[in-house]
């Protein structure tokens, strides 16, 4: 195809997927043939302090696995290792853009991005036209009557449901225009090496939640259970779609494994409309507290080294597998927050490290509902008891054998670096004060 044919990009970002993808369905329907690109950005890949980060590796694995896809049909996807702003520069002069199709991003710096690309497209007389894909509702689609964004869970889920109808969870049949792909053989891939990156030996989950939603509630807060999804990282990245999963469940009458979905959407939705709450408490006078920041204790949290067994469970799990239950993130970043008195901003900058389905908006709420600065808070005086949580999700130590072997040997295993009581009152003491200003 010569340069004097107009094509449409599409630009993959957390839609890793051919299939029920909303901007790619619409750049496949414009009438121009169009090249899938995606783009490995130094902005974010310079921050990961691992080179054998594995969402860089799942990242790579699965744009190679569409690559294989799109050559099926003839096509294939580039794939550029550069600044976005240097890599639409060189493709505008490489290609006659007709348009570019993406989905909407909400991250704060993804937003900055976009912004600017749409900007530097714009020049050239080139759309920029993006679309609703990683959430059923986004921005300002569920809002109060007076036109505010929700900053209580309850009231939004409450909305969310009364919004839902049939026409948000159908799927786009992306299937019935592959054939309106770019047609070329010609595409490059870089390797993760050639990016400064080795492949990471963790081992990513299957999409396989079907199996598990149906007894999902009764079955989510036990750790040495196989009962939950690890859907996360497909969602993080888009290799699922957010339409099909709600679908799956919305007939249930038991929605507590929606009420996940619910919850991710507001944090979203709260991180749009309130950015500065990624490194700031949504509360202000939370931002007063003076926190001990010990960083011997960081350390051994960060081990897994606390002398608390659920909590030493939890983040060995963690450093392993980049996955910790849904239960004991909680009692972690309460430990670290309060019993530590130990900022929040440093747990999340830790999980975001590890996390491999980090997700900033899910990640920055979770945190601050434990150190009680945000929306949906747990008030401050709600201070989670390691033992008593273990006792409660974990009584045949099934967990945390697995984790934390020397526990069976009270000689080997380190005493609790800090007393529980002590911590206790020491937290409700602090808080007090900052919240009394």
């Amino acid at each position: 195809m010569d340069k004097q044919t107009p094509v449409s990009i599409f630009w993959f970002r957390r839609d890793l997927r051919l299939d029920d993808n909303a901007g790619l369905y619409y750049a496949l329907k414009s009438g121009d043939p169009v090249l899938p690109v995606f783009i490995f950005d130094p902005a974010i890949l310079d921050q990961l302090k691992d080179k054998d980060d594995a969402r860089v590796t799942f990242i790579h694995e699965t744009v190679t696995a569409i690559d294989a896809e799109l050559r099926e049909q003839g096509s294939g996807l580039l794939v550029l290792f550069d600044k976005p702003e240097n890599a639409w520069k060189k493709l505008v002069e490489e290609y006659k853009i007709a348009a570019v199709y993406t989905n909407h991003d909400y991250e704060p710096y993804a937003k900055v991005r976009d912004e600017a690309i749409a900007a530097q497209l714009e020049k050239h007389g080139i759309a920029f036209n993006t679309y609703k894909d990683q959430v059923i509702f986004e921005r300002d689609e569920v809002i109060k009557d007076d036109g505010k964004p929700y900053t209580v869970y309850t009231p939004y889920m409450r909305k969310w449901y009364q919004k839902l109808t049939p026409f948000y969870l159908k799927a786009y049949p992306n299937k019935k225009y592959l054939k309106n792909f770019y047609q070329t053989k010609a595409l490059y891939l870089p390797s993760l090496k050639q990016m400064g990156f080795e492949i990471s030996g963790l081992e990513f989950p299957k999409i396989h939640y079907k199996e598990l939603i149906a007894h999902y509630a009764e079955k989510r807060d036990f750790p040495a259970i196989k009962g939950t999804t690890h859907i996360g990282l497909h969602l993080r990245f888009g290799t699922v779609s957010i339409r099909e999963l709600a679908a799956a469940v919305n007939s249930f009458t038991e929605k507590t494994w929606l009420n996940e979905l619910v919850w991710r959407e507001f944090y979203m939705m709260i991180l749009y409309h309130f950015p500065h709450t990624a490194d700031h408490a949504f509360r202000p006078e939370y931002d007063r507290i003076k926190w001990e920041n010990n960083e011997k204790q960081f350390e051994a949290w960060c081990k897994g080294e606390t002398g608390y067994p659920l909590v030493d469970a939890g983040m060995r799990e963690l450093n392993t597998t980049g996955y910790m239950h849904n239960r004991v993130r909680m009692v972690v970043a309460s430990f670290l927050s309060k019993h530590l008195l130990i900022d929040w901003r440093w747990g999340e900058r830790y999980f975001a490290r590890k996390l491999l389905d980090y997700e900033m908006a899910s990640n920055v709420g979770g945190w601050q509902w434990s150190a009680g600065s945000g929306t949906d808070a747990a008030p401050y005086f709600r201070i989670f008891n390691p033992e008593s949580q273990l006792k409660k999700f974990d009584a045949k130590l099934e967990y945390v054998k697995k984790w934390v072997p020397e526990y069976a040997d009270f000689s080997k295993y380190p005493k609790p670096i800090i007393d529980h009581a002590f911590a206790r009152d020491r937290c409700l003491a602090a808080f007090k004060e900052a919240l009394a200003k």
